[in-house]
C-alpha cells in the first residue's frame, strides 16, 4: 500500500526543508533523496518481469530505505545535477556515466506509475521555455509587454523605434564558471545605438517596458494561491537585484479572471505548482492592472512572508495519495 512520500533534491535545500517539516507534522513517511549520490551513499535495485509489469525494489540511502511501490507521491525539487557527481572523470566516461544514470535511475525514478508528482521533471522541462510562457500567458488571454525576440540588430532598432523605452531580459541564469560560481544578467533597459552585429551570436529577448507600480509573486500549489506584492526600496527596475531583505512584501488579492487563467495555464503544462511574476501598472484592482512575465515551475517560495503556508500547502497535496490509501490518515488536512 503506497504511503511514503519521496521528495528528490539536493542535501542543501531551504525550501525543501519546509516541506518536509510539514509532512512531519502531518506523521507521513518521508525518504529524502539525491539521485547525484549515486555510488555507496545511493544504492537500488529495480525488478520487472512477466508477473511483476511495475517497477519494483529497494532505493537506499544512509539511513532509509524504501520499496518504489510505496512511494505514493514525489516532490522532485531542485537535485544535484549527475554532471557534479562525476566531474572528475575523463570527459568520455564522464559523459557516459552520467547519460547511464539519468536514463536508468532517473529513469525509473521519473517513471513510477500511479504516483503524484509535484511537479514531474518532464513537464519542468515543457514549461521553462519563456516563449512558450509567453505565447500561453496571451492565449489565456493575459496582458503580456510587446516582445521580441531576435538576432537581428536591425529588427532589435525597430523594435526600440516602436516603443519609447525597451528592456533586455535573459532566458537563463549565467552558467557556472570555472569556480564553480553562478550569477544572473539582471533585467535592464537598453538604447537602440547599443545594438551592433554582435547580437547575431545568439538569441536576444527584449520588450517594452512597463509603467510599473509594483510587482506581484504568486505562488500556486494545487487549487491553493498566495499572492504578494513586491516592492523594492529604491524602485528598482528588477526587484531581484539588491538585498531581498529590504524588499516591501503585502499580501494582495488576485482577480478572479487572473487566478482562473492561471489554473487553467498550469492545467495545459501538467504542472501541479508555478510561481508566477507579474508586473502592475496600477493598484491591481483592475485586472488590465496585470502583466503577465513568466512563471517558474520550479520556483523558489522559502524566502516569503507566507513560506509557512506554502509549505503546509505542499504537504497536504504530497499527502493526498496517502490518505486515499492508508486509514488513519482521514484527518490528515490541515484546517
Amino acid at each position: 500500500m503506497a504511503s511514503t512520500v519521496l521528495v528528490v533534491t539536493a542535501l542543501e535545500d531551504f525550501t525543501a526543508d519546509r516541506v518536509i517539516g510539514a509532512l512531519n507534522d502531518l506523521e507521513l513517511p518521508v525518504v529524502r533523496v539525491d539521485p547525484a549520490d549515486i555510488g555507496p551513499d545511493l544504492t537500488f535495485e529495480f525488478h520487472l518481469g512477466p508477473d511483476t509489469p511495475v517497477w519494483g525494489g529497494r532505493l537506499c540511502t544512509p539511513s532509509r530505505e524504501v520499496e518504489v511501490r510505496e512511494v505514493a507521491a514525489v516532490y522532485y525539487r531542485r537535485p544535484t545535477p549527475y554532471t557534479t557527481r562525476f566531474e572528475l572523470l575523463p570527459q568520455q566516461q564522464r559523459d557516459f556515466a552520467i547519460a547511464e544514470a539519468r536514463h536508468g535511475l532517473g529513469g525509473v525514478l521519473n517513471g513510477l506509475r500511479g504516483v503524484l508528482y509535484v511537479n514531474h521533471p518532464h513537464a519542468v522541462a515543457r514549461a521553462d521555455f519563456k516563449p512558450a510562457q509567453l505565447q500561453k500567458f496571451a492565449e489565456l488571454g493575459l496582458r503580456i509587454p510587446p516582445t521580441l525576440i531576435t538576432n537581428e540588430s536591425e529588427a532589435a532598432r525597430e523594435f526600440a523605434a516602436d516603443h519609447r523605452h525597451v528592456v533586455y531580459k535573459t532566458f537563463r541564469g549565467l552558467p557556472r564558471n570555472e569556480d564553480g560560481h553562478t550569477g544572473a544578467i539582471w533585467t535592464q533597459r537598453v538604447k537602440p545605438d547599443a545594438f551592433d552585429d554582435t547580437l547575431a551570436v545568439t538569441a536576444h529577448m527584449f520588450q517594452a517596458e512597463l509603467p510599473k507600480s509594483g510587482d506581484v509573486r504568486i505562488t500556486m500549489v494545487g487549487h491553493r494561491i498566495f499572492a504578494q506584492r513586491i516592492t523594492p526600496p529604491n524602485g528598482a527596475l528588477d526587484w531581484r537585484r539588491g538585498d531581498w531583505d529590504e524588499l516591501v512584501h503585502a499580501p494582495i488579492a488576485v482577480p478572479a479572471v487572473i487566478e482562473i487563467a492561471l489554473h487553467e495555464y498550469l492545467d495545459s503544462f501538467g504542472l501541479v505548482f508555478g510561481c508566477f511574476d507579474f508586473a502592475l501598472t496600477g493598484d491591481g484592482g483592475d485586472p488590465d492592472d496585470w502583466w503577465a512575465i513568466e512563471c517558474n515551475p520550479n520556483g523558489q517560495w522559502g524566502w516569503l512572508p507566507d513560506a509557512a503556508d506554502i509549505a503546509e500547502a505542499f504537504a497536504d497535496i504530497l499527502s493526498t495519495e496517502v490518505r486515499k490509501e492508508t486509514p488513519g490518515h482521514g484527518d490528515a488536512r490541515r484546517p
